[in-house]
């Protein structure tokens, strides 16, 4: 049988977050051209902002922005190690915010500030609510947001419902 427990950390589980503890997360993720377009399509979005070269050029910006749903995803994705690898359930993610915007190229870092440590209904798991925010190269805040996750108590693993 495949020992599941040694493939998380064991510094993730919900006895190990404490409210205030500050987290910033190892990688960084440079934003491809492609990841913006195929993720921006997969969405259905069409604003030109995300695939018009040419009419970018003459705006504001001088060329196309990442579309707010890969920054968010990579902010979340480089977060999970540290936040929720023993996450039962995402229960809610709120106040989603670009501050900034985000281009081919830039590179997304993300940091994680625990806001609150709470039981929940199950005596195998309990809640945190995270603020993350993403940042870019030049360390400006390009995203935040807060997350709430169900997260496995270290003291009932291998234990069953």
């Amino acid at each position: 049988m495949l020992d599941t427990e040694a493939l998380t950390g064991n510094e993730t589980y919900f006895e190990n977050f404490t409210v205030g503890d500050v987290m910033k997360h190892a990688r960084g993720k440079t934003v491809e051209p492609l990841e913006n377009v195929l993720f921006t399509n997969l969405t259905m979005n069409t604003a030109a902002a995300h695939f018009d070269e040419a009419t970018m050029a003459s705006a504001p910006f001088g060329q196309r922005v990442v579309y707010g749903g890969v920054t968010a995803s990579l902010m979340i994705g480089l977060a999970s190690q540290d936040t929720s690898e023993n996450g039962l359930s995402e229960l809610s993610m709120t106040g989603l915010r670009f501050r900034s915007p985000v281009f081919h190229g830039d590179t997304v870092y993300a940091f994680t500030q625990v806001l609150a440590v709470e039981g929940s209904d199950r005596e195998d798991a309990g809640i945190v609510t995270f603020h993350h925010w993403g940042v870019n190269q030049k360390d400006v805040v390009v995203c935040e947001c807060q997350r709430r996750v169900l997260i496995k108590r270290h003291s009932h693993w291998g234990k069953r419902r």
